[in-house]
């Protein structure tokens, strides 16, 4: 191959399943066929065929490699038979001549081909035989005159996929300098997606990539489009209609330009950049996964064709430049592999499989890292993966038997690579770094017959080995991972952990273990021998669904000693071994891990009761006493043993059988405990704070004797007894709110409560009886919640539901302890003064001034010391300067201006000049700290000091302009528009071109302010007007005016959407109120509500039946007799008397005037029983004229448009960050200001249901 590439100059290859590559080289302009052992097949052209069409410039073999397109550098196209070397066709006429062709190529349809001249034009070459002879037929596609198109890509499809439904369509997708297209061939030409690029590199290469990929369970084809360094991804789908639909897909953003792009997989794609590096790129995650260079390739390039030498170069100046960069012809793909044609040689590259690169790590011996990587293929999270296919359990059997060949190979090496000699710690550390990663991956693979087997046998082979095997279990065995083994692994496993006394660890293990894999007697005699009680009774459970035996027995152990008065070792740990284990049998719980079947709770729970509460044991002797198993709990561990029993009432049910069971143990408990005298007073009194909780409780059902309350209360109202101290107020209270109280005497519960110091009972009791005066005293008596004292007289104070009197007790407590509140929190005091006690101030301070004695001559300052004080603020600390002037008062406003502008602190004598009311003296103070502009080299300000100093002179301009005229505003806020524009006049200062965007940045803030207060006209013509703009051109100040005319728009925007959200608003208003107005009213009776007669018995000639909204009905002269008409402009209006009769004193104008305010008011229907005909003039009825009361209601108040307008001037002062609002500032009105504003909402329509 390399002899056949150095006889030529240049070459061009392709690629195709039967033939590996083709090779032409310019010298003889002859092509070479190859077979993949690179023996010489076919030779086809000659130099005569050379000298008349010139280089070859592409190729291309259909799909069956039967046939090969040639396309010359002078236009001309050639069919060759690949079988037998013959020449079959010769096309000179399929485009315009003059041009190259760059690009040709078969489609799936071996009749049609596509080329691409050098004139940027496509043309579709359909190659017919009639009678013997061979025709082809050109038709454009795409004209060069419209767009020059440099790449073209036909759909192919595998065997497997050409039975897909979009095959049919024979898709094209063609790239031009401009924008991409996706056209089908079939069954009539059309257009499916056109794509811009938008603005690229000239001279980047477009490229185009078909591949099918797997998307949401279907296979569709994905164009891959790049034109520099974005990478584009289409799916294309066809719908059921047959349309086909093109939808973007993540992009690939890169950092380099490419000039290839390759599929290897619908996951992996290689590329090409500018600088002919090769990227391998995951295209799910977009990782990079390796880089080559590929420099040394010398790489050929197809600029002379794309620039058309060989017919005179008559191109456009586009196409040449992408020619530079283009390689269409000399990279092709087939079969995973990538041939890369340079000038000397022709490089294959392709992806390592993945058993290759698994061998490749064995080869280096890194066995954990082929391991790692093996499991990585298996879960496919391995990225690039090439060689594997088809379902994804044979792929996981395939892995898995060569994992298990790895493991095979690592155990073999784990057990050579052992050191010989050396300390045994050695060979402990050397199983432990290898042998775990066996069992790892066997456990991962879900091998335990080849881990326990044949592993096993291998590593029991050393003692050492053997050893760390059966320790590194355990983990596994701890999570859940491991649950059974083989009898001999385990009898090796418990005997290895008892040799190693390793017994808790065992334990562990053993209740983790599924029961058939253990050897139950073994396992028994073991946790006996060694106290493993936990694994015990977890084999007694598990094992033999026996529940009491293991507490028989641990009873038995600790019942003698502990009634001998002898203590126990370990006694935390059966205390809480024994508890524990009870709670889970009462609560349906295994012990010490999982559920008791559903089927034997019930029964499980029942033994565990009646085991509990036996009179006697099982070997009972003559002066046992009875109910041994709680008395020896209860002497175990009180308090423990009481949690028990208090967690273990949480779980019960509110059945029959569980009250009897909780009736029962309570009436065992007071019965051991207050009628022996061995417990001790504290033991009694856990008893007490059990039973106080349990009693609490809202659903309480125990009965205990009402004697038994005053134990309690007086136990836990123990004054001598300060431990728990918040535990016992906290037992006692909720008892108290739970209902309890009703139990206690009310007059003997407070002092004690008082004795004991329990001021949340104290303040439980005086709520009651609205003692909320005696509150006060409780919080500041208790030093935990003191300071919520003010919280408590604020809430009282403030809050409605308490009477007057309740008030003014609590008012006059809290102005008793004033004092002792104000040493409390004297902030939090003041406050409460400010807000409650506001008339009482002179009082309560000429009383801490005769307390305190405060002399008030010290707190008179010359104001000589005030203006001494700035000045050294001035020189040690000019930051805190402006802070302390808005604070301090006693200083002459002359001397400090003096003061502050002798040391240049511009920002503090611009505050002085405005409190004086020398505003423009102001203004001109800051404008001078202004102009201190990047030009003057030295005062080199950052942007940010210039845009703090800007935002401070604007927050000026803004608070004061609102009292000033218009040409009073034009003298402040011109020559800072001035200030800002004079600096970009300077275009040649080396110094502006740094702030350059900063500036017209900050011109821009100015005019957004300004146009506020100076009319817009005014401001154009003002800039218009400077000689520098003047003589100008537009764009110099186009950056203000079209940031000028945005505002505009905007503003504009703003108000006609406002507009039609009021407009929207008052139609929905109005729509539902006549919706509201002309429903019918449906009467609730059909009587009079003051005659009681049916309104059909009387015939009175002049009477009316009158019906209400609110459903009540009445005769007109029913309703004139209790005066509940009015005549009103020649109308009468009605209103309901039931629902007006509340109002017994007012009169009927009242009435009517409730009615105009719409408090009370029904609409009313009025309906004529006699030949009384009404008025025809045209008048408002009565429901018009009070539907027409309501909308005047509905939009009284603020005007929204108001609120709206003030809101958008509110926005451009927020907008810049004012510092102060003046007093005239029309802001400090706004409702975004007023806390207490309230809006006037309009509420829907009232309607009838």
């Amino acid at each position: 191959l390399t002899r056949i590439l150095l006889s030529g100059k240049r070459a061009v290859c392709a690629g195709k399943d039967a033939i590996l590559y083709l090779l032409f080289y310019h010298s003889y302009y002859i092509t070479s066929c190859l077979d993949p052992n690179q023996a010489l097949r076919l030779c086809l052209g000659s130099t005569a065929v050379g000298a008349q069409y010139g280089a070859i410039s592409a190729l291309s073999i259909n799909n069956d490699c039967s046939r090969l397109l040639c396309g010359f550098a002078k236009g001309q196209i050639t069919m060759w038979d690949l079988a037998s070397g013959k020449l079959l066709r010769s096309i000179t006429d399929a485009h315009p001549p003059g041009t190259a062709i760059l690009h040709i190529k078969f489609t799936d349809d071996p009749t049609l081909a596509i080329c691409n001249d050098s004139g940027g034009s496509v043309f579709e070459l359909s190659f017919k035989r009639v009678m013997g002879v061979r025709t082809c037929e050109s038709r454009c596609l795409f004209s060069g005159s419209k767009g020059e198109v440099c790449c073209i890509e036909p759909l192919h499809a595998k065997t497997e996929l050409r039975d897909h439904p979009i095959t049919q369509y024979s898709l094209l997708a063609m790239a031009s300098l401009t924008k991409i297209l996706v056209i089908g061939l079939k069954p009539s030409l059309k257009v499916w997606m056109t794509f811009p690029y938008g603005r690229m590199d000239p001279s980047s290469v477009p490229l185009l990539a078909w591949y099918f990929v797997a998307v949401q369970n279907s296979v569709n084809p994905m164009l891959a489009f790049c034109r520099g360094d974005v990478v584009h991804f289409l799916l294309v789908k066809r719908d059921d209609s047959g349309a086909i639909h093109v939808t973007k897909q993540k992009q690939l953003h890169l950092h380099y330009d490419l000039i290839n792009f390759t599929w290897i997989n619908s996951r992996t794609v290689v590329l090409l950049d500018s600088v002919e590096k090769l990227h391998v790129i995951d295209r799910q995650t977009q990782e990079e996964l390796e880089t080559i260079e590929i420099s040394e390739v010398q790489l050929v390039y197809n600029s002379s064709h794309f620039k058309s030498l060989a017919t005179g170069g008559n191109v456009s100046q586009a196409l040449a430049l992408v020619g530079e960069k283009a390689c269409y012809q000399s990279i092709s793909s087939c079969g995973g592999q990538i041939f890369y044609l340079g000038t000397k040689s022709v490089h294959v590259m392709m992806i390592r499989s993945w058993r290759e690169r698994v061998d490749h790590l064995l080869k280096q011996d890194c066995l954990t890292e082929a391991l790692a990587l093996a499991w990585s293929f298996h879960e496919g999270k391995a990225k690039a993966v090439v060689g594997l296919s088809g379902d994804v359990n044979k792929r996981k059997a395939v892995i898995a038997d060569r994992m298990v060949e790895i493991l095979f190979h690592y155990a073999d090496r784990t057990l050579k690579k052992c050191p010989d000699q050396g300390k045994i710690q050695v060979m402990e550390q050397h199983f432990q770094d290898m042998v775990p990663v066996i069992v790892d991956y066997c456990l991962l693979l879900q091998r335990t017959d080849l881990l326990f087997s044949q592993m096993y046998d291998k590593l029991s082979e050393n003692s050492v080995a053997k050893g760390v095997f059966l320790e590194c279990l355990e983990p596994y065995i701890l999570s859940d991972k491991l649950m059974g083994m083989t009898a001999q692994v385990m009898k090796d496993l418990l005997l290895h952990y008892q040799d190693k006394n390793l017994m808790e660890d065992m334990e562990a293990c053993i209740v983790h273990m599924d029961i058939t894999s253990l050897d139950i007697q073994q396992v028994v005699l073991l946790c006996w021998e060694n106290h493993l009680y936990d694994a015990m009774i977890y084999v007694y459970n598990s094992g033999m669904n026996d529940f009491i035996s293991p507490m028989e027995k641990l009873f038995n152990v600790i019942a003698p000693p502990l009634n001998a008065g002898k203590s126990l070792t370990g006694t935390e740990y059966f205390n809480w071994f024994l508890s524990f284990y009870h709670s889970c049998c009462l609560a349906g719980r295994a012990y010490p891990l999982g559920d008791i079947p559903e089927d034997l709770v019930p029964l499980v729970k029942n033994q565990v009761f009646e085991f509990l509460i036996r009179l006697h044991s099982a070997e009972a002797s003559a002066d046992e006493e009875v109910y041994p198993y709680v008395r020896t709990l209860l002497h175990f561990d009180t308090r423990e043993f009481l949690n028990v029993l208090a967690l273990t009432f949480e779980d019960f049910k509110n059945d029959k059988q569980a009250v009897e069971y909780q009736q029962r143990i309570v009436d065992i408990l007071l019965k051991v405990m207050v009628e022996n005298s061995d417990f001790t007073p504290s033991q009694v009194g856990c008893l007490f704070t059990f039973l106080a909780r349990q009693l609490a409780k809202p659903n309480n059902t125990l009965f205990v004797n009402r004697t038994l309350f005053d134990q309690v209360l007086e136990f836990l109202c123990s004054p001598d007894d300060d431990s728990r101290h918040s535990e016992r107020q906290q037992v006692l209270l909720e008892l108290l709110q739970a209902g309890g109280i009703v139990q206690f005497e009310e007059n003997r519960l407070i002092p004690m409560a008082e004795k004991a110091e329990f001021y949340q009972i104290c303040e439980f009791m005086y709520e009651r009886e609205h003692l909320y005066d005696k509150i006060i005293d409780c919080y500041l008596r208790d030093p935990v919640r003191k300071e919520e004292v003010f919280n408590y007289i604020h809430n009282i104070l403030s809050i409605p539901g308490y009477s007057a009197e309740e008030k003014q007790s609590v008012w006059q407590k809290a102005m008793k302890h004033i004092e002792e509140l104000l040493l409390l929190s004297p902030n939090k005091a003041a406050d409460l003064i400010a807000t409650h006690f506001n008339d009482q101030i002179e009082g309560i301070i000429k009383n801490l001034q005769v307390k305190t004695c405060i002399n008030q001559d010290m707190l008179q300052i010359s104001p000589c010391v005030t203006e001494q004080f700035i000045e050294l603020l001035c020189h040690y600390n000019p930051d805190q300067v402006l802070e302390t002037l808005q604070v301090l008062e006693f200083y002459r406003l002359e001397e400090t201006i003096q003061i502050t502008q002798k040391h240049l602190l511009h920002e503090a004598s611009s505050y002085l000049l405005e409190k004086k009311g020398d505003v423009h003296g102001a203004f001109l103070v800051m404008l001078e700290s202004q102009e201190r502009t990047p030009q003057n080299k030295e005062h080199k300000q950052k942007p940010s000091d210039i845009e703090d100093t800007l935002v401070k002179t604007i927050a000026l301009c803004q608070r004061n302009s609102h009292s000033l005229n218009q040409q009073q505003r034009e003298a402040l806020w011109f020559p800072l528009l001035e200030a800002m524009m004079s600096p970009q006049k300077l275009s040649s200062s080396t110094v502006l071109c740094q702030y350059s965007e900063a500036l017209k940045s900050l011109t821009m803030q100015v005019l957004n302010n300004m146009a506020a207060f100076i009319a817009l006209p005014s401001i154009l013509q003002r800039i218009l007007q400077d000689p520098v703009y003047g003589r100008g051109k537009l764009g110099e100040i186009q950056g203000l005016v079209l940031g000028m005319l945005d505002t505009f728009n905007y503003e504009q925007t703003l108000l006609e959407t406002t507009t039609n959200l009021l407009n929207h608003d008052l139609h929905w208003s109005l729509c539902n109120l006549r919706a509201s107005i002309t429903r019918g009213l449906n009467p609730k009776q059909d009587y009079c509500c003051i005659c009681l007669q049916q309104y059909k018995r009387r015939q009175e000639m002049a009477d009316e039946i009158i019906v209400f909204s609110c459903g009540h009905l009445y005769h007109s002269l029913c309703l004139l007799s209790k005066e509940c008409g009015i005549e009103t402009k020649g109308q009468m209006r009605w209103t309901c008397y039931k629902c007006n009769s509340s109002n017994k004193g007012g009169k009927l104008s009242e009435n009517f005037s409730e009615l105009k305010k719409g408090n009370g008011a029904s609409l009313a229907q009025v309906r004529f029983m006699g030949g009384f005909v009404p008025d025809s003039e045209s008048l408002l009825d009565s429901q018009q004229i009070q539907a027409f009361d309501q909308l005047c209601r509905l939009y009284r108040g603020t005007s929204r448009l108001a609120l709206l307008t003030e809101l958008s001037r509110t926005r451009g002062g927020e907008k810049h960050g004012l510092l102060n609002v003046s007093q005239g500032d029309p802001a400090l009105n706004s409702v975004f200001q007023n806390e207490n504003f309230q809006l006037h909402l309009a509420p829907p329509p009232l309607t009838e249901e």
